[in-house]
């Protein structure tokens, strides 16, 4: 499974392009729509820049790093499922998908409220709230629980 044209645009929408390298709420150098290494795994330095396709390029490129995490580790997802799984997995990161009590609420198929409760707890960067990842949160709950 892939990720849609409609998952791609909920990480764009929620990640914003930046085509100079800036440095996110959690301090890491970034770049694109959320980029934060290189191809071949080097840091993004403060001040680099990329055009538009270079940005769309990167996220294609990062996004195949989570679908193949995702194939490995979630099974029998619809694709809004999917979509929202790897938005969400792009954004706190692989590991921390794979360690969390939402992936274990999904696999157990649990109520719809109680993993609703479980997007909307990663709305922090460090201990700071932000209110973009609360919005961001309630749109892959949205997308996850949509038809």
């Amino acid at each position: 499974m892939k990720i849609s044209d409609r998952g791609i645009d909920l990480i764009k929408k929620h990640e914003g392009l930046r085509l100079t390298a800036y440095l996110c709420p959690a301090g890491i150098p970034t770049i694109g729509y959320g980029h934060t290494k290189t191809v071949d795994i080097t840091d993004v330095a403060r001040g680099t820049t990329i055009t538009e396709q270079q940005a769309v390029d990167l996220l294609r490129q990062d996004l195949k790093l989570v679908e193949i995490f995702m194939q490995r580790y979630v099974d029998l997802l619809s694709q809004n499922e999917f979509d929202s799984c790897c938005s969400f997995s792009f954004n706190v990161g692989c590991r921390a998908f794979s360690k969390s009590t939402l992936l274990k609420r999904i696999k157990t198929g649990a109520p719809e409220s109680a993993i609703r409760y479980e997007f909307s707890r990663w709305n922090k960067s460090g201990t700071q709230v932000l209110q973009g990842l609360i919005k961001r949160r309630q749109d892959e709950a949205d997308l996850f629980f949509s038809k």
